[in-house]
């Protein structure tokens, strides 16, 4: 008889209930009866992207296997029929997502949750069918390659621009290993590595063509490490590996199932930037190591208590923290109608009066810098940009700290920073255009200068082709088309 208050079945029933609005809003989106929340993709449920919904449905689906599994020879009772029904409905997502990362997690979570419920007739068979399985597993390997190896060329710059960013990211570490950068200024800490390692001149063409301005690390791992510090890292993977052991060892499969799915997910994702997913890892973390707490040695029940504690603690602390900034987020939202409009002078009153809450946040300090800049207010604009620039790795706010420097004559200091800018992401042209512009000034006037900016403007092929890319090679084509250097 399934005890309904027993911790983990509430537990579980939350998650599969989570699961099951997430798969129904998953499945209106795709047959377009609701709309999803990013106009560039169909199926984001209630994320703003389809790869981490992907990946939290994956981490859900491994808890249904476990309670079907578990149930199947009964064929009846909630827990049975409510993950038969999820299931499915993830099952049928899954594919529309076309998340490498959460197909790669739900195989493996699933490949452990049926072997730890089939562990003596699959060893048995193994026993019995030695040289069969010798060669279905040699096979199976070649066929994986093969895979993997499609996986790859399907989306050959994506995955390229991720390796990428982890080796950006490993440089980044090494500078700080103990202590971090902090949370929000991890984008910032990758924008001066990635700099630095460009202006270094060591690098491969297709290493400056994947290069961009990477919001997250795509690693939660190497992210936890750049924000708070290698040692922090290593509690966390002790906290979800022990979590892990505890469960798997009292028989929680689909709690450890949904743990081994969010471990593998976040390796090349970032799920901790949704709210979602850590109230989730929470309750999995509590899941396992609470539930079966009065058979357990007296010792190992005070730690488990005060790991469960610890974690109630921090999900406080986060709880906190978000309705906070959520508040502040609402009015910024607000504000940035007028900003969009282009209603600067009464857009900067708003910006201003949420300011001092809102300076945790890059997007905001970018747009309150620009507002300055489009108000001719260049000090004050430069001030917040390179406030911005502490946690956002984008080159645009190094553009635009050297336009600001530009009109207030200060010529070398432009320079600078816009020769940090193509430093930053080497592919880009508008650095080049806003050299040659700078060039061009009379007291900043220089032939062999001007000449390299424009040919750079014209030779340059930019990652992806614009109308604003067009309009600036076809105006430096009609100022110097005569003069350009082919040869270059």
């Amino acid at each position: 008889m399934m005890k309904i208050f027993n911790l983990k079945y509430i537990i579980i029933i939350i998650l599969i209930i989570i699961g099951g609005y997430e798969t129904f809003l998953g499945l209106s989106q795709l047959y377009r009866f609701t709309e999803s929340n990013h106009c560039l993709y169909t199926l984001t449920g209630s994320f703003y992207n389809p790869g981490p919904y992907m990946g939290f449905l994956a981490m859900i689906f491994p808890i249904c296997l476990h309670e079907y599994l578990k149930w199947k020879d009964v064929c009846k009772g909630l827990m049975y029929f409510s993950s038969i029904i999820v299931g499915l409905g993830i099952l049928c997502i899954l594919p529309a997502g076309m998340s490498r990362s959460a197909w790669i997690s739900i195989i493996i979570a699933s490949c452990y949750v049926i072997w730890v419920h089939y562990k003596k007739t699959i060893k048995q068979f193994f026993v019995l069918h030695v040289k069969w399985i010798k060669t279905t597993i040699i096979s199976i390997s070649f066929i994986l390659m093969m895979v993997i190896a499609s996986l790859y060329i399907w989306k050959k710059d994506s995955a390229d621009g991720r390796l990428f960013i982890w080796k950006i990211s490993i440089c980044a570490i090494s500078e700080k290993p103990w202590k971090g950068y902090g949370w929000d200024n991890v984008s910032g800490a990758y924008g001066d590595a990635q700099e630095a390692y460009f202006a270094s001149g060591n690098y491969t063409d297709t290493e400056a063509y994947v290069a961009g301005s990477p919001e997250y690390m795509f690693n939660e791992y190497l992210q936890i490490a750049m924000a708070w510090g290698i040692p922090i890292l290593v509690i966390g993977l002790f906290l979800i590996g022990y979590s892990a052991w505890i469960g798997h060892f009292y028989k929680e499969y689909g709690m450890c199932g949904a743990l081994l799915s969010f471990a593998v997910f976040a390796f090349f994702s970032y799920p901790l930037q949704f709210p979602l997913f850590i109230f989730s890892l929470g309750l999995l973390i509590i899941g396992c190591i609470v539930n079966n707490i009065n058979n357990m040695p007296i010792q190992l029940c005070r730690f488990n208590i005060i790991i469960s504690l610890a974690v109630l603690y921090m999900g406080y602390c986060y709880y906190k923290d978000y309705s906070c900034k959520h508040k502040d987020q609402e009015k910024w939202g607000h504000c940035r109608i007028l900003y969009y409009s282009k209603a600067y002078e009464d857009a900067l009153d708003g910006y201003n009066e949420i300011y001092d809450n809102m300076k945790w946040n890059a997007q905001f300090l970018y747009e309150l810098g620009y507002i300055y800049h489009k108000l001719h207010w260049y000090e004050e604009s430069n001030c917040v940009l390179k406030q911005a620039l502490m946690k956002s790795s984008n080159s645009m706010i190094l553009n635009i700290i050297g336009k600001n420097y530009q009109k207030m004559k200060r010529y070398k200091e432009s320079e600078f920073w816009l020769l940090r800018s193509i430093n930053r992401i080497p592919k880009r042209i508008y650095p080049y255009y806003l050299l040659m512009r700078l060039y061009m000034e009379a007291d900043c006037f220089s032939i062999g200068k001007l000449e390299w900016a424009w040919n750079s403007v014209l030779v340059k092929k930019p990652k992806v082709c614009s109308k604003a890319t067009e309009e600036m090679k076809h105006e430096v084509w009609s100022i110097f088309g005569d003069d350009f250097n082919w040869d270059n």
